[in-house]
């Protein structure tokens, strides 16, 4: 419906908003301060970023209503990890913020959302550009490995400060003999980080077939 369609817009305005001033906030802090910004990154955009990926979380939601037609498990893979990543592993641990490898992923993270808010925002009006049509579908199959790639590593920058302050774990005290040691989660967690990768890859080449690979009748210059 209309309503449907204009809230999406907006939804998407929004989001393409937020990402836009985060990615240019890092490149102009960059060419200003050169590497000396790179340690203070998160302070300066953590906020905006993490009401973008907090707003996300409704996209997962508008595809279980149905108004969203992407596929469900791919997007919430994908939402779930920066979450998992943004908030309880590099928010946690003042001493992960300061890492480059926090500039890293903000940096692939925006680059990744500025176009493909973009391209969004114009298919919600019909609109379909076959340059940007094509970057969107294209773009994330190598910057989202290694977005992967830079969450494993900031998990492993994080274990040794989980271990020093014991943040997260948990552990009972008498009678119970159940505890639960946070880095240990995180170990796991990395075996279902990298699975979770081989899975939206194979989703992001079926996507790119799907419009690219049919012919262009919907990749049309508007």
């Amino acid at each position: 419906s209309f309503t449907m369609n204009m809230y999406l817009f907006v939804y998407d305005l929004m989001q393409f908003c937020g990402h836009s001033w985060i990615f240019t906030n890092m490149i102009i802090r960059f060419m200003t301060f050169g590497k000396d910004s790179l340690a203070d990154t998160f302070h300066s955009i953590g906020l905006v970023m993490r009401l973008c990926q907090l707003l996300s979380v409704l996209e997962i939601l508008h595809i279980l209503i149905g108004i969203d037609k992407s596929r469900l498990l791919p997007r919430f893979l994908q939402i779930t990890e920066r979450i998992i990543i943004l908030f309880v592993v590099i928010n946690s641990q003042e001493e992960v913020q300061g890492k480059y490898v926090v500039c890293v992923l903000f940096f692939l993270w925006n680059l990744l959302d500025v176009v493909r808010y973009t391209y969004n925002m114009l298919a919600r009006m019909g609109i379909y550009y076959l340059p940007l049509t094509w970057l969107n579908l294209s773009l994330c199959i190598p910057l989202y490995p290694l977005s992967v790639l830079a969450k494993g590593f900031a998990i492993c920058v994080s274990l040794p400060y989980f271990e020093s302050f014991g943040t997260y774990s948990i552990k009972l005290p008498f009678p119970f003999t159940f505890s639960i040691y946070f880095p240990y989660v995180l170990k796991m967690y990395l075996i279902v980080l990298f699975a979770g990768m081989c899975f939206v890859i194979r989703n992001l080449f079926s996507e790119r077939m799907a419009h690219l690979g049919t012919g262009n009748n919907k990749n049309k210059r508007s």
